[in-house]
């Protein structure tokens, strides 16, 4: 364990630093180019440049190749590169809307140096009753995984600093619970995702000075997934990513298709006169959590935030408390 405290902290402090330099030069050439969109939730025509996703990956790429010096890991060059493919997949999507199939295609062949690099274990594990044997199943899992947990991610970037942010919990509470169960290596691994997302989050909270995009989005999510896949903590990171969960659950069930939200028209929550968040009357509009949240009263961007980060800490618990169940068999 002590052997794997420089490698731990030369990597964190790559990947905030990384992030935290290279964002800055992101968003004056993402200005030059023009590469803005309307931030829909603030009055007037406030533009915000888009795709964060370079210096994410960037974070992501250099931290954990400092990682695989030390520690020789196939496991993190799965993370890697399944986490790169991923941003491939979201880059493509952010230059150009592509069909609703596009993402979960692409994600689904982001997934495949986990199988390759036999970074996986078949066994799935429960708290309370142990592991589940499901060697052909679990490659099933394996795809529907990374194509969850980049999309959910995703969805849940609906304002100003919540994917990042989200991330930032819910990337902790993974980590914490590789520790607890004494995964080290995986747990170090883990670190990164919480210093990448930390320091982007620095120029995506409100006021959001630059979006991930979904080159961004879709890079967190997927190496979440490829973390809770190679360190067996696949139930553990479901729970704590709960609400983006829900969220997309809700998209789905209201839209009844696989689609790309862009290609929606009606939106699920409207701006009021002071300029605050409310519940659409549209019944075509999706159901989405935001819509959820807004549905008794108008809040600002900043409250429904906050109550997003609310709803993650509380999933964030249950993942850890879910942790020490599995290793302690409560």
């Amino acid at each position: 364990m002590i052997e794997l405290i420089i490698p731990a902290v030369v990597s964190c402090v790559v990947a905030f630093f990384t992030v935290y330099f290279m964002t800055p030069p992101l968003i004056k050439y993402l200005h030059k180019k023009n590469l803005a969109v309307k931030d829909i939730h603030k009055p007037g025509d406030v533009m915000v440049v888009r795709p964060g996703g370079p210096a994410i990956i960037a974070g992501i790429i250099t931290s954990e190749i400092v990682l695989y010096a030390f520690l020789q890991m196939n496991e993190i060059l799965a993370i890697l590169i399944t986490s790169f493919l991923a941003f491939v997949v979201g880059y493509v999507d952010d230059r150009k809307v592509m069909g609703g199939w596009f993402k979960p295609l692409g994600l689904a062949l982001a997934a495949l140096p986990i199988i390759f690099l036999g970074t996986y274990d078949s066994d799935l594990a429960f708290p309370l009753f142990g592991a589940v044997q499901i060697p052909i199943l679990y490659l099933a899992i394996i795809f529907f995984m990374i194509i969850i947990t980049g999309n959910t991610i995703n969805s849940i970037d609906v304002a100003n600093g919540i994917a990042s942010g989200f991330m930032v919990i819910a990337s902790l509470s993974l980590s914490v619970a590789l520790f607890i169960l004494q995964n080290y290596e995986i747990a170090i691994a883990s670190l990164p995702l919480i210093f990448v997302s930390l320091a982007f989050y620095k120029y995506h909270k409100i006021p959001s000075k630059i979006f991930p995009g979904d080159s961004g989005a879709l890079t967190l999510g997927v190496m979440y997934g490829a973390i809770a896949i190679v360190g067996q903590v696949e139930v553990i990171a479901a729970i704590a990513l709960l609400p983006a969960i829900l969220n997309s659950f809700l998209f789905l069930a209201s839209v009844k298709k696989i689609v790309d939200h862009r290609e929606l028209n009606e939106k699920p929550v409207e701006l009021t006169s002071d300029f605050k968040l409310k519940a659409t009357k549209n019944k075509k509009a999706r159901i989405s959590l935001v819509r959820l949240i807004v549905a008794n009263t108008p809040l600002s961007e900043k409250e429904v935030g906050t109550v997003i980060f609310k709803l993650a800490l509380f999933s964030a618990g249950l993942a850890i408390i879910t942790a020490f169940m599995m290793e302690f068999r409560i």
